[in-house]
C-alpha cells in the first residue's frame, strides 16, 4: 500500500492554542494585568514555527500555558491533540527553557542518562544515543565534566541534547542559542532543520531574527499579549510574485528602454535597487505601528501618560 502523503496542513495540528488568555494579579489583589490576550495559533506537523515578540510580549507565558506549567484564565492549549496540562501530552515533547538549570554535580553524560530514564528511553541503545547526542551538540569532549563547570553556551547545548534524548515528535525551544557563539548558533540552526527533515515539529522563540528568517516556515509576532501578525514568511515579507534581477552599469537610456520592454509584457519595474524585505525590519515596523496605535487610543480615551 502506498504511503500516506497527506499535506501536513490537512492533518490535525501538532500544537494548537485556542483563544488563550492569561491574567496575573497585581500586588494588592484588586487589579490584574493581562499577559496574553485571546491568542489563537496552529502549528502543523513538520513545521518550524517562530514565536516572536519583545520582552514582556507574552511569549514565555504562552509557552508555560502550552506546557501545562500554569493554568490559563481562559482558552485551551493542545499538544498532539492532548491538553498540555495532561501528563500524557508531555511524552510527545522535548522542551528547552530559556535559562535551563541542571544539577551542578552531574556530568553531561549523567544528566542525559537521568533524563533518558525519566522519559522512558529503553535501556538497549540508551548509552549509544546519549553518546551520539553529545557528539551532535559538540560536547563529546566535555561529556564527563560536571555541568557546574559548563559555560552558558555549553549549558544551552546540553539542554538541547536533553530535549532530544527521547526523540520526541514536538520540540519547544525557548531561546536555544542564548549565550552561544555564532558558530554554535549556526550548528543549532542546522540541528533544528535536521529535525524538520525527520518530520518533527519545532516551536521556537528567539530574538535572532536573521536565524528565524532562515529556518522558520511561519512566524507569529506578539505585542503586549496580542497577536500582531502571523503567516508564512514569504507572504508577510511580500516576496510572493516577485523576481529579482541584478544588472551592473546599465546606462539610464538603456534602463528606460528596459522599463518600456517590461511594460509591454505586463511587468513593472518597482525600483532600480530594492533589497528584499527582511524579517528584522518587518518585525520592528510592526511593533512601531502597534505602539503608535496604542498611544493614539490612549490619547483618544483620555488615558495618556500620567
Amino acid at each position: 500500500m502506498a504511503a500516506n502523503k497527506t499535506d501536513p496542513a490537512q492533518r490535525p495540528p501538532a500544537i494548537e492554542i485556542r483563544r488563550l488568555t492569561k491574567d496575573y494579579p497585581l500586588p494588592g489583589g484588586r487589579q490584574r494585568v493581562r499577559a496574553v490576550d485571546d491568542l489563537s495559533l496552529r502549528v502543523h506537523p513538520g513545521q518550524v514555527y517562530g514565536l516572536l515578540g519583545p520582552n514582556g510580549s507574552g511569549k514565555s507565558t504562552t509557552l508555560k500555558a502550552l506546557l501545562g506549567l500554569l493554568r490559563p484564565t481562559l482558552g485551551d492549549c493542545l499538544l498532539a491533540g492532548v491538553p498540555g496540562s495532561d501528563p500524557a501530552a508531555h511524552r510527545a515533547i522535548g522542551y528547552l527553557p530559556e535559562a535551563p538549570y541542571f544539577p551542578r554535580f552531574l556530568s553531561g553524560r549523567e544528566l542525559l542518562r537521568f533524563h533518558a530514564k525519566l522519559a522512558g528511553v529503553p535501556r538497549a541503545g540508551r548509552e549509544e544515543r546519549i553518546a551520539a547526542l553529545l557528539r551532535r551538540v559538540g560536547l563529546a569532549h566535555a561529556a564527563d565534566r560536571r555541568v557546574g563547570a559548563y559555560s552558558k553556551g555549553m549549558l544551552q547545548r546540553v539542554g538541547l541534547a536533553q530535549a532530544l534524548v527521547a526523540d520526541p515528535p514536538i520540540l519547544i525551544l525557548d531561546e536555544p542559542t542564548a549565550g552561544v557563539d555564532p558558530g554554535g548558533a549556526a550548528d543549532i540552526a542546522a540541528l533544528i532543520l535536521e529535525q524538520k527533515a525527520r518530520g518533527r515539529t519545532v516551536l521556537l522563540c528567539s530574538h535572532l531574527l536573521t536565524q528565524i528568517e532562515e529556518i522558520c516556515d511561519r512566524v507569529a509576532i506578539l505585542h503586549r499579549g496580542r497577536l500582531l501578525a502571523e503567516g508564512a514568511l514569504d507572504e508577510l515579507l511580500g516576496r510572493c510574485g516577485r523576481q529579482s534581477l541584478v544588472v551592473e552599469n546599465l546606462p539610464p537610456e538603456e534602463l528606460a528602454a528596459f522599463e518600456d520592454w517590461l511594460a509591454e509584457r505586463g511587468g513593472r519595474l518597482h525600483a532600480v535597487e530594492r533589497p528584499a524585505a527582511r524579517l528584522d525590519r518587518f518585525f520592528l515596523q510592526t511593533l512601531e505601528r502597534a505602539e503608535r496605535a496604542t498611544e493614539a487610543s490612549a490619547v483618544g480615551t483620555g488615558g495618556g501618560a500620567r
